[in-house]
């Protein structure tokens, strides 16, 4: 069984997915890091038990051989909702969808996370990136301020109706519609109720 851990907007910038959702939320991101191993970069927004990150390629990054993981480097427009992340405690049975788990750090952070080679998103990105926090790891929702923004409800859509039983995840806040490719996530806000897609 999966656990929502947190939601991720690409960007082609980070400036740019930063000020995309401070914008349509009401409230301000807080920093994030940088991530050596895929010259991407990341700001962050608490939302009690998951955040919220945004994620672009970082210009100062030391030369990067990709390709970059969340399908960074197909990315063009702009910044959209483009990938979910659930916690696991076994990649096992997920291996020939997600790829094998790597071994990523940060600071006092350390995580695995599934990254296909190619760096794509399975199904497309409707079936989500699993990580696993090291023992010992606070997870970063607990470390962010409170932005007083909460996930109500997280659609992911997707042609296929066999998609949710690929799906295992005991979360009431998310719903798999039939549909073209697509995420949306409304979210409760200070400001009332927010989408972001």
């Amino acid at each position: 069984m999966l656990k929502l851990d947190h939601l991720a907007v690409a960007a082609q910038t980070l400036a740019d997915g930063v000020a995309w959702v401070e914008r349509t939320l009401g409230v301000t991101m807080q920093p994030g890091g940088q991530h050596v191993r895929y010259g991407t970069h990341n700001k962050l927004l608490g939302l009690g038990d998951i955040y919220l990150e945004v994620i672009a390629p970082d210009p100062n990054a030391a030369p990067f051989d990709g390709p970059r993981w969340f399908g960074l480097d197909q990315y063009s427009g702009p910044p959209r909702l483009a990938n979910w992340i659930c916690q696991t405690d076994s990649f096992d049975e997920t291996m020939a969808i997600t790829g094998p788990p790597i071994d990523l750090a940060r600071g006092d952070l350390r995580w695995q996370l599934t990254v296909p080679e190619d760096g794509s998103l399975p199904f497309g990105g409707a079936f989500p990136t699993l990580i696993r926090w090291a023992e010992g790891t606070t997870h970063p929702a607990t470390r962010l301020p409170d932005s007083g923004c909460r996930l109500r409800r997280f659609e992911v859509s997707y042609p296929d109706a066999a998609l949710p039983g690929l799906v295992e995840i005991a979360d009431p806040r998310v719903h798999f519609p039939r549909g073209p490719s697509d995420f949306r996530a409304i979210f409760d806000t200070p400001k009332g109720e927010r989408v972001l897609s």
